[in-house]
């Protein structure tokens, strides 16, 4: 597996390397030796998640705050995301930045989020399946968000706002600004 750090310090695209042949290919999609070395601290994952989304539907931006913040190894098993974190650790110098990352089923990349992030994606073909790992349970008292559109954040979602589709939770979260503090 290839690790390839983003300007966010923690967060990390990985590469897997894929064996192919006329039977199609194979690839170790997680070994936790190999990740921990790769991403550099050690991590372990409690919880699996799974959604299926159409075109244009953005999920997120969310994160979990305090002793439930969560980590999480994100990665398509169908379709094509744009995958998006922002970061809100108070002390990081890249506090409010953002990264975003093309996943598909097609490239097999994952992507690597530490606590601290908030996370979000949008479906940009016909349909997606996104899977990912937490390091830490899920906690509903413990539900952060930030608004999709904060303009201080200014993220490019790369699709028209008019096509997208967004929960009516997700449509008032706050701003950076208002945001629940990750810790």
């Amino acid at each position: 597996m290839k690790f390839i750090p983003t300007k966010l310090e923690g967060c990390f695209i990985i590469e897997p390397n894929i064996i192919t042949d006329e039977r199609g290919y194979f690839m170790e999609s997680f070994n936790e030796n190999t990740f921990q070395t790769g991403i550099g601290q050690p991590v372990h994952f409690v919880q699996d998640n799974q959604s299926y989304s159409t075109k244009g539907v953005l999920r997120g931006l969310h994160y979990q705050i305090g002793e439930h913040a969560q980590a999480k190894l994100v990665r398509v098993l169908g379709g094509e995301v744009l995958d998006v974190v922002v970061d809100l650790r108070p002390e990081s110098k890249t506090f409010g930045e953002s990264v975003s990352v093309m996943l598909s089923a097609g490239n097999q990349r994952q992507f690597f989020v530490p606590r601290g992030f908030a996370h979000g994606f949008l479906v940009l073909s016909e349909t997606a399946t996104f899977f990912y790992k937490c390091d830490n349970f899920y906690n509903k008292d413990s539900e952060g968000g930030l608004i999709y559109s904060d303009p201080t954040v200014n993220i490019d979602w790369q699709f028209p706002t008019s096509g997208l589709l967004i929960s009516e939770k997700d449509k008032v979260l706050p701003t950076l600004e208002n945001a629940r503090k990750v810790w």
